[in-house]
């Protein structure tokens, strides 16, 4: 399965038992975010749970580059002060809450360098393996942006308050094994195993049990986004829980566990 999106800019395809790949493609702009590419996203991930066998989404980049973020100069000279926010923030944050919102697991494969929106996309992903070459950073300090308070409380989230600090008033890019140092990233990997070790990460993952990945994750955003809970939400959490004990794929894990096999999940 392959399939060409966004005039051929971003691919998607399968490169292993219910993973699915988007990979952006967009060279000639070093695989920046233009409008096109934002739209395909956003309109793509829906679906992703509707007739295609998913179960964990790999996002990557066309080497030797991740992405090298939004493609601000795309926006016309002559209307950029009236159009910047509303062309900036829609599509890009339409496409964010795409990925955050998406049921599965979500890996980011970063090849190569990843910088500004590249990089919030890949830390909106549940997982990030990042290429030792690669280098990753926020440069608004340098363009005289101010950084949308949506994308800088996922910094807050992933990397800490005085980390986020350093990334956003230095305007520095940060050397991979920097980027794994301070939780940027998970893992860093030689250049050439990223894409193998990438797939086969996305192949584990789609591996587990369906029902528990998606209610884990589940939990774990409400929690991160919620840390004192209403009691709606934690009637809602009590009850996630305790849905797993009547499923089938509970008695079919630990049947299988017993037996030492693979299990044959059902999702129900």
């Amino acid at each position: 399965m392959v399939e060409r999106l966004a005039g051929g800019k971003l691919i998607l395809d399968s490169p292993a038992e219910a993973v699915v790949r988007l990979r952006i493609s967009n060279p000639e702009r070093r695989n920046a975010l233009d409008h096109d590419i934002l739209d395909a996203i956003a309109e793509t991930l829906p679906r992703l749970d509707r007739g295609i066998e998913t179960r964990c989404l790999l996002i990557t980049g066309a080497p030797p580059v991740f992405s090298a973020g939004y493609d601000i100069a795309s926006i016309p000279s002559e209307t950029f002060e009236r159009d910047a926010e509303a062309l900036v923030a829609h599509p890009f944050h339409a496409a964010m809450e795409a990925i955050a919102a998406h049921p599965w697991p979500t890996v980011a494969a970063i090849n190569g360098h990843c910088i500004g929106g590249g990089l919030e996309l890949a830390i909106t992903c549940d997982l990030r393996l990042c290429a030792a070459g690669a280098k990753l950073g926020m440069p608004p300090v340098k363009l005289g942006l101010v950084y949308g308070h949506t994308g800088l409380r996922k910094f807050l989230d992933t990397v800490g308050l005085a980390r986020t600090k350093e990334l956003f008033i230095t305007g520095r890019n940060f050397e991979a094994a920097r980027a794994e140092e301070i939780g940027l990233v998970h893992e860093v990997l030689d250049g050439g195993r990223i894409e193998e070790v990438s797939v086969a990460l996305a192949a584990e993952i789609a591996a587990n049990a369906p029902l528990s990945m998606r209610g884990n994750k589940s939990a774990i955003d409400l929690l991160n986004a919620a840390p004192t809970l209403t009691e709606q939400q934690e009637a809602g959490l009590i009850a996630l829980r305790e849905s797993c004990f009547s499923s089938e794929d509970l008695r079919e894990g630990i049947r299988a566990f017993a037996e030492k096999r693979k299990p044959e999940w059902r999702g129900r």
